[in-house]
């Protein structure tokens, strides 16, 4: 909402939350970003954003703006931090790791995180009995973590049309 403030104003936060609905439902339903694209492209395009802005923006954006993928990557290295005790981590070790396991997160539904999930148990030293835990985990928070995922590129791709046409691109 913030981002489409910065982008819009009042009216590219209207505008936002009249459209976005279709590519959260899509993303709660499917846990998949890239089969998002399409209806998160069809939204952007009815908040205002440029065509050829949205079918650049919303691509690119399931595959490197990925900020569920790294709050859910954080949630699941304190946990384990927490399960077995470990000490001496400290936050920019674990944002360090969140950061290269989510790299490693592909767009495809449940199964994608796994690669990940084995590099945190790796990179912290947990046994990899761990995995299973993880896994569980992974499936409850996949869903809120993909909506994040796409309702933050459309909210990108406001903001790159106010950056590309300038402060009025919603009343052209």
């Amino acid at each position: 909402s913030i981002y489409a403030f910065v982008a819009g104003g009042k009216k590219g936060i209207r505008l936002y939350w009249k459209n976005v609905l279709p590519a959260t439902a899509t993303a709660l339903g499917t846990c998949s970003s890239a089969a998002s694209i399409p209806v998160n492209i069809e939204c952007s395009k009815k908040i205002g954003v440029p065509e050829d802005v949205a079918e650049t923006a919303i691509p690119l954006g399931t595959s490197f703006h990925k900020d569920g993928s790294i709050i859910g990557s954080v949630f699941k290295i304190m946990f384990l931090v927490c399960l077995f005790g470990m000490n001496g981590t400290g936050i920019l070790g674990v944002l360090a790791i969140a950061l290269i396991s989510t790299l490693l997160v592909t767009a495809v539904p449940i199964g994608g995180g796994t690669i990940s999930e084995m590099l945190i148990i790796t990179m912290l030293g947990c046994p990899t009995a761990a995995l299973p835990i993880l896994t569980i985990i992974a499936t409850i928070i996949d869903a809120p973590a993909t909506m994040l995922n796409v309702v933050g590129d459309t909210a990108s791709s406001m903001m790159i049309s106010k950056i590309v046409d300038g402060k009025n691109w919603l009343k052209k």
